[in-house]
């Protein structure tokens, strides 16, 4: 898949870069993982809602366990997703073990368990040669890792943290080619 990138064009950056001719392009892009629901009372707090409301896409890095899940992101928007080791026979007839997306002039790959956190970034630039962002789950630990040539990100879980003992979410936004990316504590 490819995405293009979004030119905000009432923002005042975008203004100047017009005036100056350049063709400024924001790629905002919602990232969740192991959502595993439906579990009880718990649900995708309305917050990760209004954060993927504006986003360009969503990355959803697996553990949806079942497909209402899926199907309730796709609402607000776009959504690229992998299968995880807890999810639905239905969500297996539909989604990759992996996946490797093109956005904003960069490569972004997609799986849900990068293995162990020794040799982690090693095992992923061999799993995803020329990427440049990989974004995983499975362990329920939010990471940003960037050493400038690969960014390892790891959203945590929004309903269940476990070890990481706070919910939380990331936004990945793609500015001229280069990634950033920000944990979001809910």
């Amino acid at each position: 898949m490819t995405w293009c990138g979004t030119l905000y064009p009432d923002t005042p950056g975008a203004k100047l870069a017009r005036r100056r001719g350049i063709l400024a392009t924001i790629m905002r892009i919602g990232v969740i993982s192991d959502t595993h629901l439906p579990r009880g009372t718990r649900r995708i707090p309305d917050r990760v809602f209004r954060l993927f409301e504006g986003a360009d896409f969503i990355l959803h890095a697996g553990d949806f366990i079942e497909a209402e899940v899926l199907y309730e992101l796709k609402a607000i928007g776009p959504v690229e997703a992998v299968l995880g080791n807890c999810d639905s026979a239905e969500l297996a007839r539909q989604l990759p073990l992996k996946t490797s997306i093109s956005a904003s002039g960069l490569t972004i790959g997609v799986i849900h368990d990068s293995g162990d956190k020794h040799g982690r970034r090693k095992r992923m630039a061999e799993a995803f040669p020329g990427h440049r962002v990989v974004v995983f789950g499975h362990s329920h630990m939010p990471l940003v890792e960037d050493d400038g040539f690969l960014l390892l990100l790891n959203p945590g879980s929004v309903c269940d943290p476990r070890k990481a003992k706070v919910p939380t979410v990331a936004m990945l936004e793609i500015t001229g080619g280069k990634p950033t990316a920000e944990l979001v504590e809910l």
